[in-house]
């Protein structure tokens, strides 16, 4: 059914409990008034300001600081590097290690810092500081059948590096073959808000170094890892660290671990005693200390039948990886389970670089595997001329094909049938045929998923107090509505109204939560909010007393590991091509998705529509360029990276299929926050070759590369 949104009870009235209905976002009018404070905007008595020292080359070491002319400008309180900095012990995060040693491991790195008493002295004085190195040459820069690449035992917890069924190159020799590449740059997380902190340290000269405490007040995606992985590197005890973020201005990834710069302005606040030290990363900063979806390059060969049936698939990525911090999308793994392939051959490569660590970002693998394998799917299709969503509805398998296991709940056939009435798919027209003026139009259609396999046993309480009931985790809404769905999840619970029921979020001390990541934080923490609700309403019945408080902890429901958990949903585009300069304008896009139980339609909406829009504008314009002689991003700042502008993104429309999944817990939601990305860009990319009969294989789809690829036709 398609998600609809209706006006909230007005202020004033009593908001009935909550579960499926349309609920204004709480936090709202707080951030649209501008009084919701974020990490850099809390008030603290006498702030000093950090501006960081970053390295300018890619590998090598430290030969000389010369801070001299830093030191002797007014207003300056500390000059930060190797040789003053306080010493790391405990070594949980090698990217948090810094200013250990003089060595360099990428450019950009954090080799030091600047204290002032205003951020212009700051920067004026990190100016001054003059580094000299011994370079050593850097590795930068990869190619498909890099002979440096190494296939990885695991690219997570979950997935292993590679994994085959079937004979693969036996069943390649079957059917018709297609094969291609296909590349995705780097892309940047480009929030509004930067990463940014605020360091407090108490009591740092007590005698009993264990009353010795640090508040920060952090723009992350939740406290709870921050006492695992960062207490221990500055030296504390869990609880000794006090992490403080009720508000984050986006992030999709980018402050989802605790990053090097939480460590640097803990250090330089400890060396400043009784002073809060601040910083927020430049707009240049973020494009090179806080994270990257890495780059890929994919190789796809498929067979397929000419009645529509796959008989084998070999998909392989190459990506790289910092020489600092390993980290690796799973970019080929769902293709291991979207289709009922009898062959199949998934592999990733990994290639060591001098480079900056890469970090999760928005849906991170599914998004670059499936922009290749649904682009390849269509291919396919026209190859054997069948219409694109016959071909997946042909090769739609009954069980996981990956694990043998039943799926908790699949309703891709639902998503691509129901996308495809509203959408209008019947009027799609052969290759190249649909003409308006100068613009030539498409359709295209592509397949989503996102695994929900991450569950993780999260606590919540429940807390009654002068006539309401609060619900306190250390969840972090990073945007997506948590301020207002748990409430929500509380009240129908509790069975009070939904207005009488608050939020305690976004702070240690709280029970723990896991961060929001990996499309979990709705189903894993209203889980844990459900148990704690129906205990206190067990304890303390209808009229509980002043002060009652329960707390329990989410449990995946008994004999959902037999179950194959994924989030399905497909996209649907028209586009429109110039055949004068290029340009590509999405017209329109539907998506149709199902994410299990609705918790609040507005912001599911949201979610989805905000997904779409980034895979539109992934697909139109986003591009990191590496400069592999010297490691520096060229175009780091939003004048060079272009994100989609409000101009791009007309005609979205996202609706859901009614859809309970109980094998996700107790709300029957599953993850919805990176779904919508999914499969967005390859939706353009086949509605482009429908529009022109040119197939685009690299992001972003830009006009230069559109002409080239019509030239290349033309001459050949």
């Amino acid at each position: 059914m398609t998600t609809t949104v209706e006006p909230s009870a007005p202020a004033g009235t009593t908001e009935q409990p909550g579960i499926g209905n349309d609920r204004m976002r709480v936090d709202a009018p707080a951030k649209v008034t501008g009084t919701a404070p974020y990490a850099y905007e809390q008030p603290v008595e006498e702030p000093l300001y950090l501006v960081p020292i970053l390295s300018t080359i890619a590998r090598g070491r430290i030969a000389e600081i010369d801070d001299a002319a830093c030191r002797a400008l007014p207003g300056v309180r500390l000059v930060l590097t190797h040789a003053n900095a306080p010493q790391i012990r405990v070594r949980t995060d090698a990217a948090l290690v810094i200013l250990q040693s003089t060595e360099v491991h990428y450019r950009g790195e954090f080799i030091g810092a600047v204290v002032a008493d205003s951020p212009q002295v700051a920067r004026e004085g990190a100016g001054l500081v003059q580094v000299t190195y011994d370079e050593q040459p850097a590795e930068l820069g990869f190619v498909i059948d890099d002979p440096r690449a190494t296939v990885p035992r695991r690219v997570n917890a979950f997935k292993h590096g590679s994994y085959e069924r079937g004979d693969a190159d036996a069943g390649l020799q079957r059917g018709r073959l297609v094969e291609a590449d296909y590349s995705l740059p780097m892309e940047f997380h480009a929030p509004i808000e930067p990463n940014a902190v605020t360091a407090i340290w108490h009591d740092v000269s007590a005698l009993h170094p264990r009353t010795t405490r640090l508040t920060l007040y952090d723009a992350n995606h939740g406290t709870g890892l921050h006492n695992s992985l960062l207490a221990p590197v500055l030296g504390l005890l869990p609880g000794q660290l006090e992490v403080i973020s009720p508000y984050i201005g986006g992030s999709f990834g980018a402050k989802g671990f605790p990053h090097p710069h939480l460590v640097l302005v803990s250090m330089a606040a400890r060396l400043l005693p009784g002073r809060p030290v601040k910083y927020a990363m430049t707009r240049q900063q973020m494009f090179r200390s806080s994270g990257n979806r890495p780059a890929s390059k994919q190789r796809i060969r498929l067979s397929v039948e000419d009645d529509g049936r796959l008989v084998a698939i070999d998909h392989q990525s190459w990506a790289p990886t910092s020489r600092l911090k390993t980290y690796i999308d799973q970019t080929v793994s769902a293709t291991r389970m979207m289709y009922d392939v009898p062959h199949l051959r998934t592999i990733h490569h990994v290639v060591t670089q001098d480079a900056a660590p890469g970090i999760f970002m928005r849906a991170p693998g599914e998004f670059s595997g499936m922009f290749a394998l649904e682009t390849a799917l269509d291919e396919a299709a026209h190859a054997i001329g069948i219409d694109p969503i016959e071909l997946r509805v042909r090769n739609e398998p009954s069980t996981d094909p990956e694990t043998g296991k039943p799926f908790s709940t699949r309703n891709l056939l639902a998503c691509l049938r129901e996308g495809a009435e509203q959408f209008g798919w019947a009027d799609l027209q052969p290759v190249g045929t649909r003409r308006d003026g100068e613009w030539l139009v498409g359709l295209g259609v592509a397949s989503a998923t996102y695994p929900n396999v991450h569950f993780v046993p999260n606590r919540a309480g429940i807390r009654y107090s002068d006539g309401r009931w609060s619900v306190e985790m250390q969840a972090s809404d990073i945007g997506t509505g948590a301020w207002t769905i748990l409430p929500q999840i509380a009240a129908d619970t509790l069975g009070v109204p939904v207005d009488r029921v608050d939020a305690e979020i976004g702070r240690t001390g709280l029970p723990w939560a896991m961060i929001a990541g990996g499309s979990n934080g709705t189903y894993d923490w209203g889980d844990a909010v459900v148990a704690a609700a129906t205990k206190f309403r067990r304890k303390h019945g209808d009229s509980p007393k002043e002060g009652a408080y329960e707390t329990a902890a989410g449990r995946l429901p008994r004999g959902a590991r037999g179950y194959s958990r994924h989030s399905f949903g497909a996209h649907f585009a028209q586009v429109r091509v110039s055949t004068v300069t290029g340009e590509i304008r999405v017209d329109r896009m539907v998506g149709a998705f199902a994410a299990g139980q609705i918790i609040n339609p507005r912001t599911a909406r949201s979610q989805l529509i905000g997904g779409m829009t980034m895979g539109l504008s992934a697909a139109l314009h986003e591009e990191g360029h590496l400069d592999e002689r010297f490691g520096h991003v060229v175009n780091g700042d939003l004048a060079g990276y272009h994100v989609a502008a409000h101009a791009d993104v007309v005609g979205l429309e996202a609706f859901t299929i009614e859809e309970h999944d109980p094998w996700f817990g107790r709300t029957g939601a599953k993850g919805i926050g990176e779904l919508g990305i999914v499969g967005a860009p390859a939706a353009i990319g086949n509605a482009v070759f429908n529009a022109t009969g040119v197939r685009l294989r690299d992001l972003p789809f830009t006009p230069d590369r559109l002409i080239m690829a019509w030239e290349a036709r033309s001459s050949g």
